[in-house]
């Protein structure tokens, strides 16, 4: 390399020296020094004779060359052999156009040339503008090595997938024979399902009536039990010791129990076999049907009742009776205080219309939230809470009778709140 053309290692150019001018004062600006030294790609200049005047940091690590190198070589060196000529050509006929600057790939595809004469694809883009010494053309280039890999690997993909296709395809047109099959079975199966509901629905009569006859039978001995053992309580007071009379109260309460839990049972069962038809309800006149009930509960307890805006929806008054007084009387029931505080409230979500029981009682712990919807599933002992156990999977179905799903949000300590919601629509599926 000539000694007047020193390299700047910061800039990873060779400059000429000659008198400063504006060109010289462009070169030697450090912002402009610091750019070049900053690029990933690789920014070279040439002058009209094609040899080397700007190399910067990018292109040494891309083609494996210092500046020192470089600057004052031909460009050729960093052109593979095979595309020197055409080059050459394009960087003249460029020069003899109006154009500023080109990309470069429009004149096909661009390759470059490292120092171990490894080759590679590039980007790259020429502009030019006339300096005091002439034209300076200056390119711009990146090493797309990875982006070709990329698409070579996606060519490749693509057959594959179009390999897949065709054979997918011969699936699919062996499986459209077979699911014709399985149609004509699937008919004959929808035969034999309707036949099937038919017997299921003539089972279902046979089952409330046999039910019906089951309370009957099972709750007359029970009431007898009850009957006579108050009889022998109230007669043979004074003359049995203070033991007899406590097992004449267990008798007594035992088949109070037992009628409980038939009539909760038939309760259960009724309540798909026997509900009426759905009809508008208004839930604010239901829920004060509910407390009528429970209003000697309410007194007793001291509980505060406080109930919010309820929508009117579409439902079996009887059973949405039934289930807001079992949700009030539970929240009642299960207290930790004297004045228990209750509230009701719904809101609307999308197409529902969700309800919350919401108390300030003993509360549920989380692990239990899905058991005590199961039909006989007690946390409590009856000596602790009296029940049957069945309360709540009755709300449970009437719930899911009307389309909706039932839940619970408790901490325990912290109250409950029971959480259930209806369609907001004319006739709910399960109607």
């Amino acid at each position: 390399m000539s000694e007047n053309c020193p390299v700047d290692p910061a800039s990873h150019t060779t400059r000429p020296r000659r008198a400063a001018g504006p060109r010289t004062a462009r070169a030697t600006d450090p912002r402009f020094d610091e750019i070049l030294a900053s690029a990933n790609d690789a920014i070279i200049s040439i002058d009209e004779a094609q040899s080397i005047t700007l190399f910067n940091r990018g292109a040494e690590r891309i083609f494996g060359y210092s500046a020192a190198d470089m600057i004052g070589q031909p460009l050729d060196r960093l052109i593979p052999e095979r595309f020197v000529a055409r080059h050459a050509g394009q960087v003249r006929d460029f020069s003899a156009t109006p154009e500023a600057s080109r990309m470069m790939a429009q004149r096909g595809e661009i390759y470059g040339r490292r120092r171990d004469g490894s080759e590679f694809p590039a980007e790259a883009s020429i502009s030019k503008f006339r300096g005091p010494d002439g034209l300076v053309f200056t390119v711009i280039l990146r090493d797309i090595t990875d982006r070709h890999a990329a698409e070579q690997m996606l060519r490749g993909a693509h057959d594959e997938l179009e390999k897949r296709v065709r054979e997918r395809t011969a699936e699919l047109e062996e499986r459209n024979a077979q699911l014709q099959q399985e149609i004509h079975e699937r008919r004959r199966a929808e035969k034999q399902l309707a036949e099937q509901a038919r017997e299921l629905a003539r089972s279902n009569a046979d089952l409330e009536q046999f039910a019906s006859v089951a309370s009957h039978d099972l709750q007359e001995p029970l009431r007898m039990v009850a009957s006579y053992t108050q009889l022998l309580n109230r007669r043979y007071r004074s003359r049995l010791d203070a033991d007899a009379d406590e097992f004449m109260g267990f008798i007594v309460d035992g088949a109070l129990r037992m009628q409980r839990l038939i009539n909760d049972l038939l309760a259960f069962s009724r309540v798909g076999s026997r509900g009426k038809s759905f009809q508008p309800v208004d839930l604010g006149t239901i829920v004060a049907a509910a407390l009528g009930s429970l209003r000697a509960a309410i007194e007793e307890s001291g509980a505060h009742i406080r109930v919010g805006a309820l929508p009117v929806v579409h439902g079996d008054p009887t059973q949405m009776e039934q289930l807001l007084q079992n949700l009030i009387g539970n929240a009642i029931k299960f207290r930790k205080g004297p004045e228990p505080q209750v509230h009701i409230d719904a809101r609307r979500e999308d197409t529902l219309w969700r309800i919350d029981v919401c108390d300030d009682g003993i509360g549920i712990d989380p692990r239990f939230s899905e058991r005590i919807f199961v039909i006989f599933q007690r946390l409590h002992t009856a000596a602790e809470y009296p029940g049957t156990g069945i309360g709540l999977a009755i709300c449970k179905k009437i719930v899911e009778r009307h389309g909706g799903h039932i839940d619970v949000r408790s901490t325990p300590g912290q109250g409950a709140c029971f959480s259930f919601t209806l369609p907001d629509r004319e006739e709910p599926p399960h109607a």
